[in-house]
């Protein structure tokens, strides 16, 4: 993912009025690891149950707005990540909650979709893979499942965001 500045960030969301965007409690933008990402994705310290995902559809970032029903990191039900669809860290996957963009949005239209809590889909994609995942041959595939798998969570997640974006 390219480097995104705070300017960018708050100009992109599709599906947030401009007070929403300005108020959103950004990242360290410093401290990421913009060639390890393949979305950048958060949880707002000062409003918990929001959330913001931004990713790149054409060469352009999109930013989405997203609602959690869940605030607290109380029990939870174990469930695979619908964008990374890990299988090893799957006890912290929350349903989170998009406004559609557009009139649709205005109407009350949402679609939701479970993610990884803290939006850790890019870390995940890029574990060492497992012996039942590759085989006795593990090095030799290693490489091949993680292109995979992050061709995975790059086509899910910028699915979800055209589905956001869609107007019927």
């Amino acid at each position: 993912m390219n480097p995104l500045t705070e300017k960018q960030l708050r100009a992109c969301f599709v599906n947030a009025s401009r007070r929403e965007a300005a108020q959103a409690t950004l990242p360290d933008l410093d401290a990421q690891r913009w060639d390890r990402l393949d979305y950048l994705g958060w949880r707002d310290r000062k409003a918990p149950l929001a959330a913001y995902v931004v990713l790149e559809l054409d060469d352009e970032p999109v930013g989405v707005l997203l609602r959690s029903g869940d605030a607290t990191k109380g029990k939870r039900r174990r469930a695979v990540c619908a964008w990374c669809e890990d299988v090893v860290e799957t006890d912290d996957v929350s349903l989170y909650v998009a406004r559609r963009g557009g009139a649709l949005g205005r109407r009350g239209d949402t679609i939701g979709t479970l993610v990884c809590t803290e939006f850790r889909c890019s870390r995940n994609v890029r574990r060492t893979p497992t012996r039942a995942e590759a085989g006795s041959d593990l090095e030799s595939v290693r490489e091949q499942i993680v292109a995979r798998r992050v061709a995975g969570l790059r086509e899910r997640s910028a699915r979800f965001v055209a589905e956001v974006l869609r107007t019927r």
